[in-house]
Formats: structure tokens, C-alpha cells, sequence
């Protein structure tokens, strides 16, 4: 690979001089790095870094020299993490067989730090243009990351769909991402991944300097920006980064514009999110059609994901100790309820949130009160998942810091985040652990050898994370000075709906644990024929939000993968922009699960 830093100036320039002032894509001032430019051929392509559909599904790729990966190393590591973070590459999932392909794609890669106006820190944006670009049905894809995640987070969805037809891709980690920063070795992420001290490179996250302060700061959690309320932006400035880089990939086709380049935007998850905020935000009619799976996106006078989320994490523990839930994957530890989730009944019924003398009625009564909020049944049980991995928790404490602006020495409810070591005792991160957070993490700790530590009384009783549980949840639910805060920074994130006409299609699974199709696309799907507009609302029974959990034992039995459906409706939009077809209709899919065996094509209930 080589690597050629060309000077932001010269670079904007150059689109400048190739389309008329309305369509510059970008300004000087959306800039705060130079472009990084590499090239990607033989055994370092575009799609898998070379690994291909074997290398992505085998262990991570190691680092010759664990504290000083190369860039190179970084960005391959990178993108094994995004496809195992998106993906079910598992030997029963059917991934390469019944849907899906990870072929070479040599190209060349542009990247950037951008700044979206009034923002304190970058969002890293990505070209990816392929030697095999269709100039004959010139296309560019724009994705931002899913969850947290890194700059690649959309890969599996819209790098594996694009690339291989000859579209280009424009990725945005949407001001999240895994550039942690350690205050104890006062370091970042540079733009090639690597770490640098401060003041020496351009970072993706550079908080202001702490006194006496330790641990890891994360970027969604402390940028002190709110990246949610921008993800549209963020995405916007992407697409209009990708036009720019197109006219220096492809010199002979320049210039590339809204006009003359079909742009379609696609998302799982945060990235589905996105693309709704951006198609909203789209004033000057960059997007031409939008793909959405599995969207966090919140609708004006509905429930949003914070809410959902700190009243998940204070009663799922409690309503998944009912027997009902015995076979349920993830809801037992060794065939028993765990103890902490025993211990969160009596908690709730001493703090009135529950009824019942006994665990049996107190669990009953969880159950019901979740309904009483919108929960469904097929929700609820998904959920044991989310519950037992902690990420209600976990979710809740970085969106809460985010909203209320916090520094790492003012996290909410007491909480922050640190490397551990043996005895979960916070440590300073060692040179290893520090090189591969950009390559491994997923922007919400834990993981990657970094800990969400603290809460409330954290340790004070049989159920440890109650107290700092009840504390987020009083961020939303109380009416002290920091609810009304976070309340309004909530606001702040409500969808405005896009053009009519615009080709639309949003994809949820009905077994959604973690967004639950109620709160999201449901109400996002009404709003949008309240306003007489037509979407194709895709719903998909037996399908969840994590496809990377389906090769979990036990859990991938029972659930489709939701990939498919995304393939097949970037498939339909194409269609319908280039060949002028119709665009599909509204469906529920005859899905069924998967079963113990390998995924079969009719258990997708897609037609071939």
C-alpha cells in the first residue's frame, strides 16, 4: 500500500474548478485533516483486506508487532471486526451460499477527518472506489456505521452490495467510532489509525486536557457534541466527500454531482438511523433512493431509545425470571435464573415499580408493565440476549453522557471507563491493548480491554448495577434540572420526513429485541402515510436485530438473518432508478426459523 497525504487545498480546488459554486461539495471549513489516499490491489482489496469470505470468518488477523501495528495491519483488522460485527459468517448462516458473496475488489480507498458546522470533533469519512467503477451507470453508496462502530461498520451491508457491481462507497462513523482516547498516556487515534500523542497529528478524538484525570475517554460519550442530533449531517457530508473523491479516483469521468451520479444511502441499526435523519435533511436532493434496516430512529411524541432502553435495563433482569422463559436462549446461566436478576425483583418491589409478594408475581407484573409500554411478547424473549450481555446498561450510560455533554470527569450516575486488570481494579491500558482499540472495539465499552466502571452503590448489593440503573433511569423519568437536559437533547434526534417520491424502503424484523420494530420503524413507517407518503415497509417475522449473534448456540435456531433483505432491497431500488421499474410494495415475508440445520433460501421466504 502506498500513501499519499494530498493538501486539503489543492483538493478542493479541484472540484471547484469541475462543477458550478451551488454543488462544491465541500467547504475548507468541514475539513480538519488532509486526505489520506491508498491503493488496494492483490492480496489488500477493498472488500475484505485481502481476507476474503474464509479469512473474514477465521480468527482475527494478528499484529506482527502487538504494540505497533501497521497501518496496513490496523485497517485489515478494522474490517474483519466490521463484517464479524454485522454479519452471520457462520458455517450454518448461509452467508457466500445462500446469499451474499465476498469477491477481490481492487480499488483505492480516500479518507478524511470532517467537521460538521459547530462540532468540537471530526467524523471520519471513507471513499471507496473501485478499478471496476461502471461509468456507465455511475452509482455511489453512502453508509454510516452501525451501533458505534468504526468507519467500516457498514461494510458487510453496503460494501459487499456496492462494490462488486462497480458503485462506490461513502462511509461515515457518524462522530462515533472506536477512536478512544487514553488520558494517561495522552494519546489518540490519528487518521491511519494509529496512535499519536496529542498535538502531533490530527485526531479523531482529542478531549481538552484534565487535570489530574485517568482512564479513557470515549468518543460518543464525551466529544461533548451530541453526534446523534447531526447523524444526518454527518451522512450528507459524506455523500458530498464521496462526489469530491470521485473526480480525483476517476479524473477522465469528473465531474461527479448529485446530477449525473445516483446516490443511495443505506444503514443497519444507528447507520438506518442515519440515512432517515439525512433523507430528511436533504434540502438540495443529493439522495435518490434509501435503504433502512433495522433504523433507531425516533419519531416526535413517541418512545425513543433512551427510554426504551433505561426501562429495559431496570425491568427485563426481573420480568425474564418467569418460567416461561426457561428455554429461552441467554435467559438461564447453567440452567438457573441468574441471581442478580432474582435479587432486581425484590429491588423493584421495594422501589414500587412492581407488584407481588413473591419473585413469581413480581416477574409477572415486569412483564405486564413492559407491555403496558409497547413491548411485545417475540420482543421480550429476544431481549434475554441484550439483558444478558449488559448492553441496556451499557447503552444507556454512553447515550445519557453524550446527551448531557459530559467530560470523562462528569459522566452521569457516577460512571466511566477504564482499562481493568485480573481483579477488575481500574489499571492504565498497556501499549497493546491501547494499538488495537481502533482495529477492535466497538465505540460503547465494554470490550476491547475497556470497562464501564462505576454506578451508584455499584457493589453494595446482590444486584450490583441496580443503583446506577435506577439513576439513568431518573434522567428520563425525573424532572431535576439534568432530565430536562437530556430530555431536550432527545428531542433533538426526532426525524423530519423526507421529499415525497423519494424511493424508500425500511426493513424490520418483528423479533427485534434491542429496537423494537413498535417504537421505531412502525411509528416512522405511520408518520410517513399520515403524511401520504407510500414506503415499502418490509417486516420480516423470526428475524432479531443482531445477525452476528446468530451463530451463538441455541440462538441463530430460531431467527433469520436480516442481510438478505437489505441485499435484496438495495437490489429493488437500483432497479427502479436505473431501469425504471416499479419500486416493491409494502410485505410481510413468510419467514420461518432456521432451525438446527443450515439456512435453506425458503426459510427467507424471498423470491429467487
Amino acid at each position: 500500500m502506498r500513501r499519499l497525504v494530498l493538501p486539503l487545498l489543492s483538493t478542493l480546488l479541484a472540484a471547484c474548478a469541475t462543477r458550478p459554486a451551488p454543488e462544491d461539495p465541500m467547504t475548507t471549513s468541514e475539513f480538519v485533516s488532509e486526505v489520506r489516499e491508498s491503493v488496494h490491489r492483490g492480496n489488500d482489496d477493498l472488500l475484505s483486506a485481502g481476507l476474503g469470505l474464509d479469512g473474514l470468518r477465521a480468527k482475527a488477523p494478528a499484529f506482527a508487532d502487538a504494540s505497533s501495528p501497521t497501518p496496513a495491519e490496523l485497517r485489515r483488522r478494522a474490517i474483519h471486526t466490521s463484517w464479524n460485527g454485522i454479519a452471520d459468517l457462520g458455517p450454518l448462516g448461509g452467508y457466500g451460499r445462500i446469499y451474499g458473496a465476498v469477491p477481490a475488489v481492487p480499488g483505492l480507498e480516500y479518507q478524511a477527518f470532517a467537521r460538521v458546522p459547530g462540532a468540537r470533533s471530526p467524523h471520519r469519512v471513507l471513499l471507496q472506489a473501485p478499478d471496476a467503477f461502471d461509468a456507465r451507470a455511475r452509482c455511489l453508496v453512502v453508509a454510516a456505521s452501525s451501533g458505534s462502530r468504526g468507519v467500516y461498520g457498514a461494510i458487510a451491508l453496503a460494501g459487499a452490495w456496492a462494490l462488486p457491481r462497480g458503485c462506490a462507497v461513502a462511509y461515515t462513523d457518524k462522530g462515533t467510532g472506536p477512536g478512544y482516547f487514553d488520558i494517561d498516556a495522552d494519546s489518540g487515534v490519528a487518521l491511519d489509525g494509529t496512535r499519536a500523542a496529542r498535538g502531533a497529528a490530527p485526531l479523531e478524538f482529542e478531549p481538552a486536557p484534565m487535570a489530574g484525570a485517568t482512564g479513557i475517554a470515549v468518543k460518543h460519550a464525551q466529544s461533548g457534541d451530541h453526534p446523534e442530533a447531526d447523524w444526518g449531517r454527518h451522512v450528507l457530508q459524506a455523500a458530498r466527500f464521496g462526489l469530491a473523491m470521485l473526480d480525483r479516483a476517476y479524473p477522465g469521468q469528473a465531474p461527479f454531482t448529485p446530477a449525473n451520479t445516483r446516490v443511495i444511502i443505506t444503514g443497519v441499526s444507528n447507520g438506518a438511523g442515519a440515512a432517515l435523519q439525512a433523507a430528511g435533511l436533504d434540502a438540495d436532493g443529493i439522495v435518490d433512493g434509501v435503504v433502512a434496516l433495522a433504523p433507531n430512529v425516533h419519531v416526535e411524541g413517541t418512545r425513543p431509545l433512551y427510554d426504551v432502553a433505561s426501562e429495559a435495563a431496570q425491568l427485563l433482569p426481573c420480568a425474564l425470571t418467569d418460567a416461561r422463559y426457561d428455554a429461552t436462549p441467554f435467559a438461564r446461566a447453567d440452567g438457573a435464573v441468574p441471581s442478580a436478576w432474582l435479587a432486581r425483583c425484590a429491588h423493584l418491589r421495594e422501589r414500587g415499580l412492581v407488584d407481588g409478594g413473591d419473585r413469581v408475581v413480581q416477574a409477572r407484573s415486569a412483564i405486564e408493565r413492559l407491555r403496558a409500554g409497547g413491548w411485545d411478547d417475540p420482543a421480550i424473549e429476544t431481549a434475554a440476549s441484550s439483558t444478558r450481555f449488559d448492553l441496556w446498561r451499557a447503552i444507556a450510560a454512553t447515550y445519557a453522557a453524550s446527551y448531557l455533554r459530559a467530560t470523562p470527569a462528569t459522566m452521569p450516575c457516577g460512571f466511566h471507563y477504564a482499562a481493568v486488570d485480573a481483579h477488575g481494579a481500574a489499571v492504565a491500558a498497556d501499549a497493546a491493548t491501547r494499538a488495537a482499540w481502533w482495529s477492535d472495539a466497538s465505540g460503547i465499552p465494554p470490550g476491547a480491554g475497556v470497562q464501564l466502571l462505576g454506578g451508584i452503590d455499584a457493589s453494595s448489593s446482590a444486584d450490583p448495577t441496580a443503583s446506577g440503573i435506577d439513576c439513568l433511569r431518573a434522567l428520563w423519568s425525573s424532572d431535576d434540572a439534568a432530565a430536562r437536559v437530556l430530555r431536550a437533547a432527545v428531542a433533538a434526534t426526532a426525524v423530519k420526513l423526507p421529499r415525497a417520491g423519494l424511493p424508500l424502503v425500511v426493513i424490520h424484523g418483528e423479533a427485534d429485541g434491542l429496537l423494537p420494530e413498535p417504537f421505531h420503524s412502525r411509528v416512522y413507517v405511520a408518520a410517513l402515510e399520515a403524511a401520504g407518503r407510500n414506503p415499502a415497509y418490509w417486516r420480516v417475522p423470526h428475524a432479531q436485530h443482531f445477525d452476528a449473534f446468530l451463530p451463538l448456540p441455541g440462538f441463530g435456531d430460531r431467527y433469520v438473518p436480516l442481510l438478505p433483505y437489505g441485499y435484496a432491497a438495495l437490489d429493488a431500488v437500483w432497479a427502479h432508478l436505473a431501469d425504471g421499474r416499479s419500486m416493491p410494495d409494502a410485505r410481510r415475508f413468510p419467514s420461518r426459523p432456521r432451525g438446527a440445520g443450515a439456512l435453506d433460501h425458503d426459510a427467507l421466504g424471498l423470491i429467487r
